[in-house]
């Protein structure tokens, strides 16, 4: 049996592999983004923790993960930054419909068994002002993170996050929660 394969139906398929592609493209390069990212800030808050203590942590998220993030965003043209449900800084960290959704979906997938550092998503959505590439990739809470965002927080450490975030929510987390994510949104 011989079928003809209309002019659209080909056209359709190779709309919908060039976006695949376009799709592949755009997560491998938020990878090299991220990855670097993740991995340099675990670094500066292990540094930080080594040298003056838990405290010093807290600088570490609210002043060096901000201009990271800033760095990131001016090097790139894209908008990269950390979100959270619970926010600490509501100024920088709340998340948007999309990355609630996101943040939502990860919290379920983790509680279903996936392994928090392999969560992340990507897609290319339409937006009211156009479309653009979205990225986001888990931060789960490690070890080291408790200190802050655990359930038992040194005084201390209290003392600090009071007089710094006076609106922080970011507490209450176990290890390997889904404490938020690193958020890539590229217009296309």
């Amino acid at each position: 049996m011989n079928k003809i394969i209309s002019l659209s139906t080909i056209f359709a398929l190779s709309i919908a592999t060039s976006h695949a592609a376009e799709l592949t493209q755009y997560t491998d390069e938020s990878r090299a983004v991220a990855m670097p990212f993740l991995q340099r800030l675990g670094a500066e808050n292990k540094k930080a923790i080594s040298e003056g203590g838990l405290e010093s942590a807290i600088g570490v998220c609210k002043n060096i993960a901000p201009q990271m993030t800033g760095d990131a965003s001016r090097q790139t043209g894209w908008k990269i930054t950390r979100v959270s449900l619970k926010v600490r800084n509501p100024l920088l960290g709340t998340a948007d419909a999309w990355e609630q959704k996101q943040l939502q979906l990860f919290a379920t997938r983790a509680a279903q068994g996936e392994k928090p550092e392999t969560l992340e998503i990507a897609e290319i959505v339409q937006e009211p002002a156009g479309k653009s590439f979205r990225y986001m990739k888990a931060i789960a809470l490690q070890p080291g993170c408790l200190a802050c965002h655990g359930e038992q927080i040194p005084e201390n450490v209290q003392a600090r996050l009071k007089t710094d975030y006076p609106h922080d929510q970011a507490t209450g987390y176990s290890e390997g929660q889904i404490r938020g994510a690193l958020s890539i949104k590229r217009p296309l």
